[in-house]
C-alpha cells in the first residue's frame, strides 16, 4: 500500500526493528531499511535485505549512489519515515539540522510524515538536552511512539526501552493507511478559539486561545468521515475545511450556536476557551479614560458544557457523547476528575497551561484524558497528534453507544 523508510539506529533495540519490518509487510506495506553505521553492529544489513527484498542503505558514499542522488529520490517516494529505534544522538541530529549520514540527510530532504520511537537509558531520556530536542521535533510535526518502562540493556530499571513492535506498527499504520471512515455517519460538533466579551465598542475581555487544538480536532474528525460542525471564536489561525463553520464572538453566541447544533449531534467536543465572566453592562460608546481606577462589574456566563450534560441527563440518553477541556495551572488531574463528574460528561481533556510548549498559543500540547474507564497520558506532541488520540477515545465511546439511524430522534437528542 505505502512505501515506508525504516530508519534503524545504533541501539540494542535494533533487533526489534526486524519485527517492525515484518509487521508493516503483513499490513501490505513496502519497506526500505536505512541503517546507520552503529546499527549494523547490532543487526546485520543482510537480515533486512532478506526480509524487504530491497538493498539496505547503510552509507551515502556507496559507489553509484550519486547517480540518482538516492536520499533525494527516496525522500520524494516514501509515505513515512519511521525511525525505530531512534537514539539520543539521532534525535539531536534531526533537531539541529545535522546531516552527516544517509538517515539524517533523508530526514531533512523528505516532506513525508516522521514517526520516531526513541530508545535510550532512562537518564539520557530525562536529560534536558534530549527533552528539548524532542520538543523541537514535536513542534515541527514529528510524532512519537513512547518508550516503555522496565529493565534496560544497561541493567537499570526505568523508562527508555523501545516500544513493542506491535505498538510501533499500529502507530505507523495510523499515519499511512487511508482513513477507514470510522466516524462515517457520525455528526460531530467541535468548538474552538476564544470568546471576546465586549466592555465597549473598542475593548473586550478575552484570553490567549489560538483555536489550534479545536481546529486539529475538527480536521481529524472530518478525516475520519464525520460530518463536522465547527463553532469558532475570533482567531487569526485559518480554520480547517469542514462541513459547517459557525463564527461567533461572545460566550452567549457560542452557547446559542452549540445548543442548537447539539440537538442533532452524536458527539460534542468543547475545546473552546469560553469566558467564564462577561461585563454586566457593556458601554454603547467608547469609555473615556479617567484619572482614577475603573471598576468593572462582571457576571457569570452560561456554562455550555454543564448545560449540555444536564440536557442529556434530563432526556435519559447516551447521545451526544460529551468531551470537555480543563485548562489548569495546578491540581490539574484532581480538578479534571471533579469537573467531569460535576458536569455529567464522558471525557475531560486536562492540560497544564503553565508549562511551556503546551496549551494556549503553542503548536504542541500534552494532555491527560480523564474518563470513567480511567486516565490516559498523552505526551507532548503536535496538536494534530493529540487530536488523533482524543478521537480514538471518542470512537470507543461511539462504538459502545451505537445508535441506528432509525433510532435518532427527529430534531432532538435520542432518548434511550
Amino acid at each position: 500500500m505505502a512505501l515506508i523508510a525504516l530508519g534503524v539506529t545504533g541501539g540494542v533495540g535494533a533487533y526489534k526493528a526486524v519485527e517492525v519490518c515484518r509487521g508493516l509487510q503483513k499490513r501490505g506495506h513496502d519497506v526500505v531499511a536505512v541503517m546507520t553505521r552503529a546499527a549494523t553492529r547490532f543487526v546485520g544489513p543482510v537480515t533486512f535485505e532478506a526480509i524487504t527484498r530491497r538493498p539496505v542503505i547503510t552509507s551515502q558514499w556507496r559507489p553509484g549512489m550519486n547517480a540518482d542522488i538516492e536520499h533525494i529520490a527516496l525522500a520524494d517516494g516514501i509515505a513515512l519515515l519511521l525511525v525505530a529505534p531512534c537514539t539520543a544522538n539521532m534525535i539531536g541530529k534531526f533537531a539541529n539540522g545535522i546531516a552527516d549520514d544517509f538517515l539524517s540527510s533523508l530526514y531533512l530532504a523528505t516532506k513525508a510524515p516522521v514517526l520516531i520511537a526513541p530508545a535510550m537509558n532512562v537518564n539520557m531520556l530525562a536529560h534536558e538536552a534530549v527533552q528539548k530536542n524532542l520538543q523541537t521535533l514535536a513542534m515541527r510535526g514529528a510524532r512519537f511512539v513512547e518508550p516503555g518502562e522496565g529493565y534496560l540493556a544497561c541493567g537499570w530499571i526505568g523508562k527508555g526501552r523501545l516500544a513493542e513492535p506491535a505498538a510501533i506498527v499500529e502507530a505507523a499504520a495510523a499515519i499511512v493507511e487511508p482513513p477507514a471512515s470510522s466516524l462515517a455517519g457520525t455528526r460531530v460538533v467541535v468548538t474552538a478559539g476564544p470568546t471576546c466579551e465586549d466592555i465597549d465598542p473598542v475593548r473586550y475581555v478575552g484570553n490567549r486561545s489560538s483555536g489550534r487544538m479545536g481546529f486539529a480536532l475538527a480536521a481529524e474528525a472530518r478525516r475520519r468521515g464525520a460530518e463536522v460542525t465547527l463553532v469558532t471564536g475570533p482567531t487569526p489561525v485559518p480554520p480547517p475545511g469542514v462541513d459547517h463553520t459557525i463564527p461567533v464572538r461572545s460566550a452567549a453566541q457560542m452557547h446559542e450556536a452549540v445548543m442548537r447544533a447539539a440537538s442533532t449531534a452524536d458527539v460534542v467536543i468543547m475545546a473552546a476557551a469560553v469566558a467564564d465572566y462577561t461585563p454586566a453592562s457593556p458601554a454603547a460608546e467608547k469609555m473615556a479614560k479617567g484619572e482614577g481606577p475603573l471598576t468593572l462589574t462582571l457576571q457569570r456566563t452560561r456554562d455550555i458544557l454543564a448545560d449540555l450534560g444536564s440536557m442529556r441527563a434530563g432526556l435519559g440518553g447516551a447521545r451526544p457523547i460529551l468531551v470537555g477541556f480543563a485548562a489548569e495551572t495546578h491540581d490539574v488531574i484532581a480538578r479534571a476528575r471533579e469537573k467531569r463528574i460535576r458536569k455529567k460528561v464522558d471525557l475531560i481533556v486536562a492540560n497544564d497551561v503553565s508549562r511551556p510548549n503546551q496549551g494556549f498559543e503553542a503548536e504542541t500540547n500534552a494532555v491527560t484524558i480523564v474518563g470513567e474507564a480511567g486516565e490516559e497520558d498523552v505526551p507532548l506532541q503536535s496538536k494534530a497528534g493529540v487530536a488523533a488520540r482524543i478521537l480514538d477515545r471518542v470512537e470507543q465511546l461511539v462504538r459502545t453507544r451505537a445508535v441506528a439511524p432509525a433510532d435518532r430522534a427527529q430534531g432532538g437528542l435520542t432518548s434511550r
